[in-house]
């Protein structure tokens, strides 16, 4: 028992003590000492997951606040912690459910934060009407400081915007890829290879390659997994991950493969592995087949604007190779993640380009995917001022050195109110695939779905 438990039990007990004979001597009830004892012991697992949440370790935060709630269950605290962490595991169901039994618990007496947390919630949920009002209620009760440092108005904005283009009729409509390619983990990152009943794609099971978990979300380990179509059953089927050097103990993601199939670009994380040359964070890695047609093991790229000491990955690249995009939140202290830009010449990488500001915003921007031509580029954005909720899918046209078109919203049927991501275009069939959250009762999961785009117009 730490020294903190020791302490709060001690104090309670005295203070039950008291309260016992006063209640004998004045005839009115009080708390008995072992509720008194149960909620200090209560407060104390509340402050145990706290800290287990500032270290990211969510999923042991919410075991503490669960317990503290069985401890306490008349305190609003413990459902306010239990709503936070299903919010951040994308379980947007329990997140609503717990944040207004938070509300109900404690009435007025609650943290400001709660009517943002409810906001976030509604909005996930899609129940917009209800997300502007808690969003509005959360600005008026929260400091200006925070309600920008919450973004509260853009999230008023996206919900805005999200009601009047749901009123519309959709232009396309994903279908979610059926067979084993979807799991129930966290499926992702869909990689064309050259072959119509082929394709990889990246995910999170348990059979992933050394069988490591993140100690921070506590998820397992990213690996690139194959899979082949099934023209009979009509589905996507024959997953593996048994690809040689592509996949090691650590976070391994193929973000591109070339058109003969020789050579690829992987982001690499393995620094927690026992490997005598880790990554920095994540890098950017080029990968080539030998002689055998296997993989040789992936060399990070040499080059100080492409691998820095922060997080670089998610690549994609022209068909000829030579210009990559590329995320980074090296400017972390003052935006979130931006998309960058580098040329090849020879074997020699140039200076990577942040893209201009009205591709990065002050938001997310994540999974960027150029055409094979170069010209468009789609792209992820939690911080266009036309956004439904979350991250969003645009695409925009490459205008000149580093310029580009306005981006342009893909629109509902394929962006929804929660995150989309990982947009890959295959020109050939005119399909698109995206990842998104496939919620089930009040849990979710990321799957993978299939757009046709046969009438899809690119913005000129």
């Amino acid at each position: 028992m730490n020294q903190l438990y020791r302490i709060a039990l001690s104090c309670l007990f005295v203070l039950a003590v008291n309260l016992s004979f006063g209640s004998v001597e004045f005839g009115s009830p009080t708390d008995s000492t072992s509720k008194l004892v149960d909620r200090s012991a209560a407060l104390v697992m509340i402050e145990d997951g706290k800290t287990k949440w500032g270290e990211g370790k969510v999923r042991d935060a919410l075991i503490k606040f669960r317990q503290a709630a069985v401890k306490d269950p008349y305190t609003w605290r413990a459902p306010y912690w239990i709503a936070k962490c299903h919010y951040r595991m994308d379980n947007y169901g329990y997140a609503l459910k717990y944040a207004k039994e938070a509300l109900e618990m404690g009435k007025e007496d609650v943290t400001d934060e709660l009517y943002y947390v409810l906001g976030l919630a509604y909005h996930r949920n899609g129940e917009l009407d209800e997300a502007i009002k808690h969003y509005e209620l959360a600005m008026e009760k929260l400091s200006k400081l925070r309600v920008n440092e919450l973004r509260i108005q853009h999230n008023i904005d996206q919900c805005k915007y999200a009601k009047k283009v749901l009123d519309g009729e959709a232009k396309f409509e994903r279908v979610r890829m059926k067979g084993d390619i979807n799991s129930g983990y966290h499926d992702y990152n869909i990689v064309l290879s050259g072959e119509d009943t082929v394709l990889y794609f990246v995910s999170r099971r348990s059979n992933t390659t050394g069988g490591n978990m993140n100690p921070d979300d506590q998820l397992y380990f990213e690996d690139t997994y194959r899979v082949a179509f099934d023209p009979e059953l009509q589905m996507w089927d024959e997953v593996s991950n048994e690809l040689g050097k592509l996949n090691s103990d650590g976070f391994d993601c193929l973000n591109w493969i070339s058109a003969d199939g020789h050579w690829a670009v992987v982001t690499l994380n393995n620094t927690m592995t026992d490997v005598k040359k880790s990554t920095r964070v994540s890098d950017i890695c080029i990968i080539k087949k030998n002689n055998k047609g296997t993989w040789n093991s992936p060399k990070a790229i040499d080059n100080k604007s492409i691998n820095t000491s922060f997080f670089d990955g998610a690549a994609s690249l022209t068909a000829d190779g030579n210009v990559m995009y590329f995320v980074s939140d090296r400017k972390g202290e003052k935006k979130s993640t931006d998309i960058y830009r580098v040329e090849r010449n020879g074997k020699t990488w140039g200076t990577a380009e942040p893209l201009p500001d009205n591709i990065n915003t002050i938001g997310r921007e994540t999974t960027p995917f150029v055409t094979p031509d170069g010209k468009y580029l789609f792209y992820s954005s939690d911080g266009q001022a036309e956004g439904m909720g979350g991250a969003d899918i645009y695409v925009t046209m490459r205008t000149g050195p580093n310029e580009w078109s306005d981006p342009v919203n893909l629109g509902p049927g394929i962006n929804t109110v929660n995150n989309d991501t990982h947009f890959v275009f295959d020109p050939v069939n005119m399909k698109g695939y995206i990842a998104g959250l496939e919620i089930t009762g009040q849990k979710s999961s990321m799957d993978l779905y299939e757009i046709d785009l046969t009438n899809f117009v690119f913005p000129q």
